[in-house]
């Protein structure tokens, strides 16, 4: 309920400026609620039913929630709402392997007055394998809509937590209106984080605490077998931790292992191969030194839908010494190996699927594009989003594919999805239809480096879309070398006029621009992150404001004012 408070007055100092919640960020009917029949018909579109099929031009049919049928030759029925597909691709719905959109941080448990950090209580040393990410979960988070909005329709949700967080679930990114969860208790979410200031506070400890909770989860179990059929058997002491841990001893779930490093995946391949239990490894970042390992372990894989940071890769300077140079080469080929590993992974035979935790909606589309630019092919990206995604999460035979009997979603796009300029029109999640503006893409100005790159430097008018209204300020953008500096102006949340900041992290790769900045509200600081196109003196963006999800923002640059030094 704090948390809740909390929130709720964040928010109502922001909105009196641009930092507000919002849902209707490019929609015509961003809620789903308009469901004038629950019969659809999408016409003459270009359908891929699955990876490695050729897109053919078809007609899907649903109802209820349901495909009814794909082909050229689809009777459509008097009551259907007709779509027209004729400029339109159309693909499975994606589905994220593992995600914390919607999810909220639990209540940290108070400390007793008689704490003992050597010997702390399962809930404080953060193991609760009895919540649930259902209990954690809000459909009206802003964030839902963000991943909604990029072409994903099922997620499975990842409960906040520590060492043993909790059971996953498998939702739905639908209507509010919906009950849009499909399967609870679907994986024991763990971790090798150790707790800070008490046991077990490193991995190693994470390990044997682990290891500790599964042993005795047995043990219960078989004295308890033992204690309804024998008589004069002492009491076996029946915890909520060997409760809830009992799925995992008894294969029913597996284990939702985050292990974002190469030693960390090796650390949970071999607690799984001496305890036996079901293993899914998450949140995979470097892992090309292990692929051998993961691949004769038969373990399944969801990789972080995100790429490495190249702020240290830009910041290499040409008249470097020679001891700089051979430093700079080793950064750089460690960043090239980074963006291949997802394509050495298919290479391998490997199917993975992706998980979006930690990861930034903005990013998404440019991650999956740099992979593929690095060798990951298309039918690969797109299986991993789709059937294999459904195959990891065992929902093969209702998600994953189009196909008469499956789940209605789907994802409409203007061209083929993993071109640049593809973007999406439509997103049908369980029969429910999310309409999405699209807009024509501009010519990239003509003005730039001479490389390539369009001019940045300047100030831009910008504005950002609230329920409270529009608002903005100015983003000033110099240059100095290779490296961008400024500031921008914005609403002051404490209503006291206009506010500045600096902004940092200004990254320019051809015309995608990102940069960061600092709010501070209510004693709170707040990072908000902006990323976008430059195209003919505009900037098209999305603006993410730390948890409160993502919102519109748009800027032109000024041609009769220049950025001072």
């Amino acid at each position: 309920m704090k948390k809740e408070l909390l929130r709720a007055g964040v928010f109502c100092l922001l909105v009196a400026g641009w930092f507000s919640s919002t849902l209707a960020y490019a929609q015509s009917d961003p809620s789903g609620k308009k469901r004038i029949t629950a019969t659809y018909a999408i016409t003459n579109a270009t359908v891929f039913t699955a990876p490695g099929k050729s897109g053919m031009k078809a007609t899907v049919l649903i109802k209820d929630g349901l495909i009814q049928g794909v082909g050229s030759n689809i009777t459509v029925p008097k009551e259907a709402k007709l779509i027209s597909g004729d400029s339109l691709f159309i693909y499975p719905g994606f589905i994220a392997g593992g995600s914390d959109t919607g999810i909220t941080k639990p209540k940290d448990p108070e400390k007793p007055e008689n704490f003992v950090s050597s010997n702390p209580s399962d809930e404080i040393a953060g193991i609760t394998p009895w919540r649930s990410a259902v209990d954690q979960f809000s459909i009206t988070d802003s964030k839902v809509d963000d991943l909604r909005k990029l072409g994903f329709t099922v997620a499975q949700i990842i409960p906040d937590g520590g060492m043993i967080a909790g059971k996953s679930a498998i939702i739905l990114l639908g209507s509010e209106n919906s009950t849009n969860l499909l399967i609870e208790n679907t994986a024991l979410a763990a971790n090798f984080n150790g707790s800070r200031g008490m046991y077990p506070g490193t991995a190693v400890g994470v390990m044997a605490k682990f290891r500790e909770v599964y042993d005795n989860t047995e043990l219960t179990t078989q004295r308890s077998q033992k204690y309804t059929t024998v008589a004069g058997l002492k009491r076996p002491e029946i915890t909520p931790t060997y409760s809830a841990m009992q799925a995992v001893t008894s294969g029913q779930i597996p284990v939702l292992f985050s292990a974002p490093s190469d030693l960390e995946i090796r650390r949970a391949i071999s607690l799984q191969k001496e305890k036996g239990f079901k293993l899914v490894l998450t949140g995979l970042e470097d892992y090309e030194g292990v692929i051998d390992l993961i691949k004769s372990s038969g373990t399944a894989v969801l990789i972080k839908l995100e790429i490495p940071d190249d702020k240290a890769v830009k910041a290499q300077k040409e008249d470097a010494k020679d001891e700089v140079k051979a430093l700079n080469a080793r950064v750089k080929e460690a960043y090239d190996k980074a963006l291949a590993q997802a394509s050495k992974l298919e290479a391998a035979e490997i199917p993975f699927a992706f998980t979006t935790v930690g990861v930034k909606s903005g990013d998404i589309s440019k991650a999956l594009q740099t992979m593929i630019a690095n060798g990951l092919s298309e039918e690969a990206a797109l299986a991993a989003l789709t059937t294999n995604a459904a195959s990891i999460l065992g929902i093969s035979k209702a998600a994953g594919t189009i196909e008469k009997g499956k789940m209605a979603n789907l994802v409409m796009s203007t061209d083929s999805i993993f071109k640049e300029d593809a973007q999406i029109k439509h997103v049908v999640v369980d029969g429910y239809v999310f309409d999405y503006e699209t807009k024509a893409k501009k010519k990239a100005s003509k003005e730039g480096d001479g490389n390539g790159t369009v001019k940045i430097e300047g100030n831009w008018d910008y504005t950002s879309e609230s329920p409270a209204g529009s608002s903005g300020g100015v983003l000033v953008i110099k240059k100095e070398g290779s490296e961008y500096s400024g500031t921008i102006t914005y609403d002051d949340p404490s209503g006291s006029g206009k506010a500045t900041s600096p902004i940092s992290d200004v990254s320019l790769d051809g015309n995608s621009l990102s940069f960061s900045f600092e709010v501070t509200a209510n004693g709170m600081t707040i990072n908000v992150d902006v990323t976008g196109t430059v195209e003919e003196g505009s900037f098209d963006g999305t603006m993410t404001v730390g948890e409160f999800g993502s919102f519109p923002f748009e800027a032109t640059l000024n041609p009769t004012l220049t950025a001072t030094k």
